[in-house]
């Protein structure tokens, strides 16, 4: 087993690995590579669902997702993504979330990692961008770090930016008894990592919809600022898949956005989304 540096920045590929059949030192040295470097592949696997299901359990619990028509037949902790149609009728969710964000952030208890196993891959896209939201923090001013010290943001499941229901590039429609599953929850603005203790800044784009304590207009104008600076190129990585690739990224520290593509050009992914196993401050 190897590790190769996917970029300068962050990210990291383990080669010579079979994550159907890690014994404990293996699996050990993965988890601590993916918490050191935010972004973990795993190129051309062969997982059964059980399989994919059991690596993912070992990195914490997982948490299925509020869109539950599109949950796998199996195992309802996997939700199936794919523009795929069967007899006219869609088999996974198409388009998941095309702006960027971080999963679960609109959730009392948010997402630790997320989990991709890439099972058809499109001829054109479909890449993943994340942005690095460690940096983005520590290249903060003075200034501005003293101001977002101790705010809390109000999250909601949606994307602040883009409100309209038939836009490709909302967040996934929920059904009216999946809306009344959500609520109002509130996580910092800059964030200590339950882990690596290391500060980041959190979900300053997608769910989040404003600040405690602090007018509409002015919470909003700050978002988007911290927003502009969070999502700027320098601070992105772009990952292309390859058939059987896991990807394993960590929601504390970055933020993500799935690439819009050609709805007839055929993508299927399995995703398990793992929650912290507890609160973090």
């Amino acid at each position: 087993m190897e590790f190769r540096k996917l970029s300068d920045g962050f990210g990291v590929e383990v080669r010579g690995v079979d994550l159907a059949s890690l014994n404990e030192n293996a699996f050990e040295e993965i988890k601590s590579a993916f918490y050191k470097h935010q972004v973990l592949v795993a190129r051309a696997q062969k997982l059964t669902a059980t399989q994919f299901l059991q690596f993912a359990r070992r990195i914490g619990p997982p948490e299925p997702h509020v869109i539950d028509q599109f949950h796998h037949p199996e195992h309802a902790d996997i939700l199936i993504l794919s523009n795929v149609q069967k007899s006219g009728q869609p088999t996974g969710l198409a388009d998941a979330g095309t702006y960027f964000h971080t999963d679960y952030s609109y959730l009392d208890v948010p997402a630790r990692a997320t989990t991709l196993y890439s099972i058809q891959v499109p001829k054109v896209g479909g890449d993943t961008l994340f942005a690095n939201q460690y940096a983005a923090y520590d290249d903060l001013s003075a200034a501005m770090k003293k101001r977002i010290e101790g705010l809390i943001a109000l999250h909601h499941y949606g994307n602040r930016d883009d409100l309209d229901k038939s836009s490709r590039t909302v967040a996934s429609v929920l059904s009216e008894e999946q809306e009344e599953k959500m609520a109002w929850v509130r996580h910092p603005l800059a964030r200590k990592h339950p882990t690596t203790g290391r500060t980041a800044l959190y979900a300053v784009s997608g769910s989040s919809f404003g600040i405690e304590g602090m007018p509409e207009d002015e919470a909003l104008d700050l978002l988007d600022e911290l927003k502009a600076h969070a999502t700027q190129e320098k601070y992105h990585y772009r990952l292309k898949y390859g058939v059987g690739d896991v990807v394993i990224w960590d929601n504390a520290s970055l933020l993500h956005s799935a690439t819009l593509i050609d709805p007839n050009d055929p993508r299927t992914l399995w995703r398990i989304t793992i929650k912290e196993e507890r609160r973090a401050s």
